[in-house]
């Protein structure tokens, strides 16, 4: 009944640009960085220190020269398929090699593995058989040496070539032989740090670091480096991001008493990885404890059982039984097979990439920490958040259950499950972890006079303060006319729309690029019009389907003009800029 097929006639407006910068460029006001609150509560003030000048191993790599990877790192890229490779090739060659090196001689007249009439009978097309019979073990295993020896002088070359620097104002990465290849990212456009931590890699003590920048597949990856440092060295370029000034002291250089300490108190190698392994991804010495969310594994199981994707799954199950009245059931065990074990490695992988997940608010940032054999944690500076998404499903509506998914610059088009876990910011929680969420992302909906909204938003039906749809309405959203609405604060707009699956969109003010009126020919009858909401592309498109025509025109000019205002007044793209680092004392350690 909707009239989206027809072309946007009538009014089509555009705000235009609402940023300062282009629209990957880092935006919000000071209400969007994390809650901080000062001890006498005055709002604005962080209660953590800010970060200090990094000490030690961040200050060793963030001196401005150039460095080379973890010595792991040929290993973890690409050597592991090496040694697959060797692994198969000795594997099949075990019982030639025992033979070369230890003849036992023919058992019964036989003629060993390629026993014949002549050189090559019996391999049946094995080409290592054939090459045993025809005497050629010593030079095949010459090959493999030669071949093994190649590529562990191209990893060496490769892993000297590639490098680093970070200075104050940019992480550069080259690498290369043939080709060389430079890429950077300028501090004052990081997006978010990622920080993963491979099953494998953990063993061997080594994590990446992945700087996300505006763009398209525009980052910057630093594959791999110590997994005990990178925290410290994310937090140094976090440091370094936001501006803050250090004072002209020496305390920021790095002594070698310094690095002999750090070396001395690090424990044995065994204690260190399962250290490691064990430790919760997000420190709780970082963050605020009252602010951290957890997901229990029963709700997580609960929420993939009553995902989408199973309604889905048991339809087709549903459809294959039926049509096997008049279909032979070897075919239907041949379709029904492969999708039940794919189905089980989605529930899996869902399982995995979201168990041990935490959020809370750092000096950094907001951090998102999940992962079970692989970890992540995102690291999420003042003003990344462009769009934020709350929804709904029916089947999770008995339990209360909510989900919260972002748009945000770096991964403008995180549409696939490989990105997923960049956009999906709470996969599973109660309305109580939604208002905490949303606190950590936008403060200025905690306050009094706008919870009320939030709370609005998500369970009421109509009015509580939104500005709804009108009754002719119902002709285009036959059951959610009443629920489609939208209100604002001092720094964001709401809209409420859904009746099955609900939603709630959180746009913020500084971060929209643009706003679009639409009416085609049925709104236009019926006096109506569609208002969206232009953000950066990602899962969340903020839009409201209906609303009276005299309101879309009203809102596109008071919403359109506080959108500048937000975006001449924002400064998170140095959100510490005006912050002055205390003087570090310095004299000798005793």
């Amino acid at each position: 009944m909707s009239d989206s097929g027809a072309a946007p006639v009538g009014i089509g407006l555009h705000a235009g640009p609402a940023e300062s910068t282009s629209g990957a460029a880092p935006a919000a006001s000071a209400m969007h960085a994390p809650v901080w609150s000062s001890p006498s509560g005055t709002p604005g003030e962080p209660s953590a220190p800010i970060t200090p000048p990094a000490r030690g191993y961040a200050a060793r790599l963030a001196d401005g020269e150039w460095h080379r990877l973890y010595w792991a790192s040929p290993l973890l890229k690409g050597g592991f398929a090496l040694v697959a490779i060797l692994w198969f090739i000795l594997a099949n060659l075990r019982e030639r090699l025992v033979d070369l090196f230890l003849p036992t001689g023919p058992v019964d007249g036989g003629g060993g593995p390629g026993s014949g009439p002549g050189p090559g009978a019996g391999d049946n097309g094995d080409i290592v058989a054939l090459v045993y019979d025809h005497g050629q073990t010593g030079i095949a295993l010459l090959i493999i040496a030669g071949v093994l020896v190649l590529s562990i002088a191209a990893f060496a070359v490769a892993w000297r070539m590639h490098s680093f620097r970070i200075s104050d104002e940019a992480v550069e990465v080259r690498n290369g032989v043939l080709f060389r290849h430079n890429r950077q990212a300028r501090l004052d456009r990081i997006q978010s740090i990622h920080i993963t931590r491979p099953f494998f890699a953990r063993l061997f003590g080594a994590a990446k670091i992945e700087l996300s920048v505006a763009g398209q597949d525009a980052k910057v990856d630093l594959a791999y480096l110590g997994s005990g440092q990178v925290d410290e060295l994310r937090r140094e370029i976090l440091r370094r991001a936001s501006g803050v000034q250090a004072p002209g002291s020496p305390g920021g250089s790095t002594s070698s008493r310094d690095v002999a300490d750090e070396a001395t108190a690090q424990p044995g190698l065994v204690n260190r990885r399962l250290q490691e392994l064990l430790a919760p991804e997000l420190d709780p010495a970082e963050a605020m404890a009252e602010s951290v969310v957890k997901i229990t594994p029963l709700r997580l199981i609960g929420s993939l059982v009553l995902s989408e994707f199973t309604v889905f799954l048991l339809l087709v199950v549903a459809a294959l039984i039926v049509s096997s009245s008049w279909v032979h059931h070897a075919f239907i065990l041949v379709l029904l097979l492969p999708s039940l074990l794919g189905s089980l490695g989605f529930y899996v992988r869902r399982f995995t990439k979201s168990a041990r997940y935490s959020i809370a608010a750092t000096p950094d940032g907001v951090r998102i920490g999940f992962g079970l054999l692989t970890t992540s944690n995102d690291t999420l500076p003042p003003g990344r958040i462009h769009a934020i998404e709350v929804t709904q499903p029916l089947l999770w509506r008995p339990f209360g259950w909510w989900m919260i998914r972002i748009n945000r610059a770096g991964h403008a088009s995180s549409h696939g499950s490989a990105s997923q876990h960049h956009t999906l910011l709470l996969p599973v929680g109660r309305q109580a972890d939604v208002d905490k969420v949303l606190g950590l992302l936008l403060p200025g909906l905690t306050g009094a006079e706008t919870q009320h909204l939030v709370v609005a938003g998500l369970s009421a039906s109509h009015g509580a303060g939104f500005t709804g749809a009108p009754g002719r309405a119902i002709v285009l959203r036959p059951f959610s006319w009443r629920r489609t609405g939208y209100a604002t604060t001092a720094d964001a707009v709401l809209l409420r729309s859904g009746f099955f699956w609900r939603r709630l969109m959180v746009v913020p003010l500084a971060r929209m690029q643009s706003l679009h009126v639409a009416q085609g020919p049925v709104r236009r009858m019926l006096g109506l019009a569609a208002l969206h909401f232009i953000t950066i592309a990602g899962p969340v498109r903020a839009s409201l389907g209906v609303i009276d025509r005299g309101l879309a025109v009203a809102a596109f000019e008071s919403l359109s003009a506080a959108a500048i205002v937000a975006a001449a007044a924002d400064s998170s793209h140095r959100w510490a800029a005006a912050t002055v680092l205390p003087a570090r004392r310095t004299g000798r350690h005793v």
